[in-house]
């Protein structure tokens, strides 16, 4: 897959709850290739039970172990992740979100990223969902 990055060109601030590295990119742009939309993840382990009650870099991970789950049963990567959708309870849990996708994310492919504060999830111990797009080579 032919796949193009426009990296964000720093931080987002040098202080305070959005300092530090982040990990997207401010647009991606993909060649010819095979769409793999993943549905929104929650924190579920594979006996159906959320992982990290109250601790968002724990259930963070959990999130994209679910969505590595789902890659390598289609054949793809991290790295063919074109764009994800975040959504949060609390908007101070940046800082150990993105610390956890930047364990997951190769740092030359990083996705498009959007992030949204809600209300509620469909399990009330949630604190976040993602959900991805994946470019796959044909």
């Amino acid at each position: 897959m032919a796949k193009t990055i426009y990296p964000l060109g720093g931080e987002l601030a040098d202080e305070g709850t959005f300092a530090g590295k982040v990990a997207f990119s401010n647009g991606v742009k993909v060649g010819r290739g095979e769409l793999l939309f993943i549905s929104g993840q929650l924190a579920f382990d594979e006996n159906r039970q959320l992982v990290g009650k109250g601790d968002i870099g724990a259930q963070t991970r959990q999130v994209l172990e679910n969505i590595k789950q789902v890659l390598d049963q289609a054949g793809g990567t991290f790295s063919d992740i074109v764009k994800v959708t975040v959504f949060i309870k609390d908007m101070s849990g940046f800082r150990e979100i993105h610390d956890a996708r930047l364990e997951y994310f190769d740092p030359d492919s990083l996705p498009a990223s959007t992030m949204v504060s809600i209300n509620d999830f469909v399990h009330p111990d949630a604190l976040i969902e993602i959900d991805a797009i994946a470019v796959l080579d044909p």
